[in-house]
């Protein structure tokens, strides 16, 4: 048995593994400061990436690539301090990653954040926010990054972090301007992976299920009977790493992923399921 084990393994083809490999690519990670985006920026990285960290937090962005930079010395990280939902500085932000990189291959949208009220009762003012992040701050670093690599002839790669909150609705917790903004990211990536297939550009959608994130935690904190809703109504019955991202994001921009567009790859433990 042994050795039949290993006839079927010397029977995969040996570059099979290159196929995940960044190697040589320049991938922007916007809200790679904390939370998800800085686990998806290691994970990166690791897989041979030159990374452009894209945040309005210049010191957690300082702090990520300082750590990168101490466990992989070899590695090209920079820092753009950007506010991801205002045009202008989208714009000079992917500028500068072309100045200090050369080029633009992949870009992963993170940057987001979840709060709740009543909707009847949600400030305007904090939904307009909210929106600015989650949708806007995609669209623009999505088209701005499309933008030059249809001009210069480039083909490349785009993930947006979206959420299972996208496809349902959660409970007991009340997020209706939230479960909007990440329905609107899915079906960006969806819509733009039509738009821009036969320019050699892929997009395709993450959407996450409860993760253990700071702001997670501090949701808890505040709401701790949100905890055995969450896990119970998971049928893995934990909640997710931030870790969990890291094989569907490298899949995802690499070449293994070459015929896999528009997709939406939900990493939820099941919940979404029941």
């Amino acid at each position: 048995p042994t050795q039949t084990k290993k006839r079927k393994m010397a029977s995969v083809p040996a570059s099979a593994p290159a196929s995940f490999s960044l190697q040589n690519r320049v991938i922007i990670v916007t809200g790679g400061a904390s939370g998800l985006g800085a686990a998806m920026c290691r994970a990166l990285v690791a897989a041979g990436a030159s990374l452009a960290i894209a945040d309005r937090n210049a010191a957690g962005a300082a702090t990520v690539a300082t750590a990168l930079h101490a466990a992989f010395p070899e590695a090209r990280v920079t820092t753009h301090t950007v506010d991801v939902g205002v045009e202008e500085e989208v714009a000079a932000c992917v500028a500068a990653v072309v100045q200090q990189h050369g080029r633009v291959d992949g870009l992963v949208t993170s940057a987001g954040f979840a709060e709740g009220w009543p909707a009847e009762k949600y400030p305007v003012d904090r939904m307009r926010a909210l929106w600015g992040v989650n949708v806007d701050g995609t669209y623009l670093f999505a088209t701005k990054v499309a933008g030059w690599m249809i001009d210069n002839g480039v083909t490349g790669s785009m993930v947006f972090i979206g959420s299972m909150s996208g496809a349902i609705v959660n409970v007991p917790q009340l997020q209706t301007p939230y479960n909007m903004s990440k329905a609107a990211v899915r079906h960006m990536a969806a819509s733009l992976a039509v738009e821009w297939a036969q320019k050699g550009i892929r997009v395709n959608c993450i959407s996450p299920g409860y993760m253990k994130t700071a702001l997670t935690e501090a949701i808890l904190e505040a709401q701790p009977e949100l905890h055995p809703t969450w896990v119970g109504m998971t049928p893995m019955k934990r909640m997710g790493n931030p870790e969990d991202l890291d094989g569907p994001v490298t899949f995802l921009l690499s070449d293994a992923a070459r015929f896999v567009t528009g997709t939406e790859l939900k990493v939820d433990g099941g919940y979404t399921l029941v």
